[in-house]
């Protein structure tokens, strides 16, 4: 995990340094990070004209250089630009003038424009001017990495980085601040921050509680009781709504847990086993540890049924409080948190499908075995197509259901089946798209009653930017969000509210300290232990870009159990009082792990002399064909 790019412009325009474009006053400010040698620019600068003819006065336009780093004429046509501004202030002109002959240009195309407007020579770029131009240059260069800018052309619109599609018509809705446009962007803004699922869930979390101990308490609880379903003749399919939360939508969270072990084993950071094998040491040890220091303090009866309640990780959490600390945690010990955690879940699943599991209809059971081979064989088929994994993914949630088994093991088979292409020939599938567009513009007849590609093309667009992202991928891509921002906060709104009432402590100390020290304690040291002897055994190593004491306070982060923990103790705990006492142990178990943590990772570590690692993403030019600029 990186930390999230800038949103914000980083330098404020400027009409003393920026070149602007318009009323200088105007109440609509467009900035642009382009470069002459980008065709993408090329194309944004007629539809830039396009809005100045719409908006007038009401708008200044701001042209920043980001040349490519790859293209030397890029490079020299933005200090032609900047020679030609700082010595006859011709920026517009000249620029205009680069924007018609590029993006190719020929050997002799700069020397050409500079004739056309009476430029003075350059002498090589020993000039003071040429200094000047070249020193312009390098500020922007440095603006565009302040903003983030990743590809050109990037907009910002009055200060703020536009992440939309850039025809005039998406531009002038942005720009106008459309009620739609506004919403778009302020959902935007909360989820990258980094911390915001963790906020969410805590959001909701003490609202369950805060009602669960309001006048609206016994309302609230039996409002999840209320049954919902259909009936067909005289059979039908029902459940409580907190059912429904815990059976039907936290699948989607197992689904999104599923691909995320799959694409960690096959393409992730667990692919290869030498970097699998400390953070698989690591969670073995911080699931084992907690376990036997439960089974220690509870004696034989129905309490130790709670056993595997202290094994997992809440990922939202752990995660939002290692993106507040920010630089202070090293990208590699993020990595190694974030691939526990993976292995948590791992093990959760397998526990929750294993060991808390009621009576098993064999009947129901044999079925859900044939619909998971029907699954099977449409991924060795290389069925890519959504719909039939979906309908019998439903079926098989219906009949696990019925069978006995948690039907939220649906969501892991799903996952687990669902193709995963290998990588696509990105080239050749670039190359096809722009022969396509090619053909389309050659056929166009000048676009002579013709608004767009043709229904052929779109359709041979959609296959290519299909075969780009594998099924797997893009499922992952699209449920993500709604795992995170909608499936887990009603999940804690329903479960998370328990009376705090002094009966709630009253025979319940050793369940209590079981679950405490079990997260607290047990999970850091186990994490530390295995990972000690992991790499003292010559199975793994420990990256030098951390300490041992860095570590530790990511162990200690991952006894924030909550989501998986509240789930499992809801399995696990039959009578509501040890439920109720349950819950309050796991979240003064993951305030404490929460703060402990925090105090181990405060400190910052000297930087290894080797280290490399800056978390930013490797800069580009131009994007190419089907990326989103």
């Amino acid at each position: 995990m990186v930390n999230a790019r800038p949103t914000r412009l980083d330098r404020p325009v400027d009409a003393r340094r920026d070149h602007v474009l318009g009323n200088v006053d105007a109440e609509l400010t467009l900035v642009e990070y382009g470069s002459y040698t980008c065709r993408y620019c090329h194309a944004a600068h007629e539809i830039i004209s396009a809005l100045r003819d719409r908006f007038g006065d009401r708008m200044r336009y701001v042209f920043r250089h980001r040349p490519d780093t790859d293209s030397e004429d890029a490079r020299r046509a933005a200090e032609l630009a900047e020679y030609a501004a700082g010595t006859t202030g011709e920026f517009w002109p000249v620029h205009d003038a680069l924007m018609k002959r590029g993006p190719v240009f020929a050997p002799d195309d700069f020397a050409a424009i500079a004739r056309e407007f009476d430029l003075p020579p350059a002498e090589a770029g020993r000039t003071p001017a040429a200094h000047d131009a070249q020193r312009r240059v390098e500020e922007d260069i440095a603006s565009a990495r302040g903003s983030g800018v990743l590809v050109t052309p990037t907009f910002f619109i009055n200060g703020r980085r536009y992440e939309g599609a850039w025809d005039a018509t998406a531009l002038a809705e942005a720009m106008l601040g459309t009620l739609g446009h506004r919403i778009h962007a302020a959902t935007v803004d909360f989820v990258r921050w980094g911390p915001s699922a963790g906020f969410l869930l805590l959001l909701m979390s003490v609202a369950a509680v805060a009602l669960a101990n309001s006048p609206f308490g016994p309302g609230f609880a039996s409002w999840w009781r209320n049954s919902f379903g259909f009936t067909v003749n005289d059979g039908g399919f029902s459940l409580e709504l907190l059912e429904w939360v815990n059976d039907g939508l936290l699948t989607i969270f197992f689904l999104v847990v599923g691909l995320e072990i799959k694409r960690e084993f096959t393409v992730g950071r667990l692919a290869s086993p030498r970097a699998a094998a400390l953070p698989i040491a690591a969670a073995l040890g911080g699931i084992l540890v907690p376990i036997l220091i439960y089974l220690l303090i509870i004696p034989a009866g129905p309490l130790r049924a709670g056993w595997a309640v202290p094994i997992s990780t809440d990922t939202a959490f752990a995660v939002a409080l290692i993106v507040l600390l920010g630089a202070r945690v090293p990208v590699e010990l993020r990595v190694f948190l974030t691939a526990a955690v993976v292995i948590d879940d791992l093990v959760a699943i397998a526990i929750i499908a294993l060991f808390y599991t009621s009576a098993i209809d064999m009947h129901y059971l044999t079925a859900a075995v044939v619909v998971t081979g029907l699954l099977i064989a449409l991924n060795r088929l290389g069925i890519y197509r959504a719909l039939p994994y979906a309908l019998l993914g439903v079926t098989l949630w219906i009949l696990l259901h019925e069978s006995g088994l948690h039907a939220t093991l649906a969501g892991v088979i799903l996952a687990l089946v669902t193709p995963t292409r290998p990588p696509a020939n990105l080239r050749a599938l670039l190359a096809q798209a722009q022969a396509i567009l090619q053909a389309e513009a050659r056929f166009s007849g000048g676009n002579v009653m013709h608004h767009g590609p043709s229904g052929p093309a779109l359709h041979a667009l959609d296959t290519i930017h299909d075969r780009i992202e594998s099924p797997a991928g893009k499922l992952l891509r699209t449920i993500d969000p709604w795992s995170i921002y909608v499936v887990l906060p009603i999940f804690a709104l329903a479960n998370a509210g328990v009376v705090v009432t002094p009966e709630a402590f009253d025979g319940h100390g050793p369940l209590m300290a079981a679950i405490v020290l079990g997260l607290v304690l047990g999970k850091p040291v186990g994490i530390v232990l295995a990972a000690w002897l992991a790499v003292r055994l010559g199975m793994a190593v420990k990256p030098a870009e951390y300490s041992w004491r860095q570590l530790a306070g990511a162990g200690t982060l991952a006894g924030i159990g909550f989501t998986m923990s509240l789930f499992i103790a809801g399995e696990a705990f039959t009578a509501v009082p040890d439920y109720a006492a349950a819950k309050i142990a796991i979240f003064i178990a993951s305030l404490i792990a929460g703060i402990l943590g925090v105090a181990l990772l405060w400190p910052k570590a000297a930087p290894a002399p080797e280290e490399q690692a800056t978390g930013e993403a490797p800069e580009t030019g131009c994007p190419a064909p089907g990326r989103d600029p």
